[in-house]
């Protein structure tokens, strides 16, 4: 592994950084969450109506979906990676990527894209990638059997 001038190890870096965007993301989807729970027909102020191309009457189902999908699943995988288990980039790999796909899936569901949404997507691919480079670390599946095709060409 690559040690910088200050003699840290860059892979704890990320994983501090991916530690980091896993509680950022799983906090505000908690609090996000629970508010359209709350109040799924006006939650934070958010009217129904930015609901008309979507297949949702409330905010109900998309508030569970954010808050357990999104909230625990981070929150899960922060916790996984403090434990420093063996496969907890398959657990960061998996929340990161729902991200991504839930802000695409939003977007197109509320027809529009916002700031928040870009955030909201860049920090989703970055734990992404992340996630992608410890599997790579520790040779796991699907990392090991590009890296063994890679040796044989």
């Amino acid at each position: 592994m690559k040690k910088n001038v200050g003699g840290v190890n860059d892979m704890s870096k990320l994983y501090r950084i991916l530690f980091v965007l896993h509680i950022f993301v799983g906090v505000g989807a908690l609090f996000g969450g629970l508010m359209t729970i709350l109040n799924p027909y006006d939650p934070l102020g958010m009217s129904v109506e930015y609901l008309k191309y979507s297949p949702f009457k409330s905010y109900l189902i998309p508030g569970i979906i954010l808050f357990t999908i999104i909230g625990v699943g981070n929150i899960v995988s922060a916790i996984i990676m403090g434990l420093r288990l063996k496969y907890q980039a398959y657990t960061s790999n998996t929340f990161s990527w729902a991200l991504v796909i839930w802000i695409v899936v939003q977007c197109i569901m509320l027809n529009a894209v916002s700031f928040i949404h870009i955030i909201y997507f860049v920090i989703g691919l970055v734990e992404g990638i992340i996630s992608i480079s410890i599997l790579f670390e520790h040779k796991l599946f699907p990392a090991n059997l590009i890296l063994k095709f890679k040796q044989k060409i």
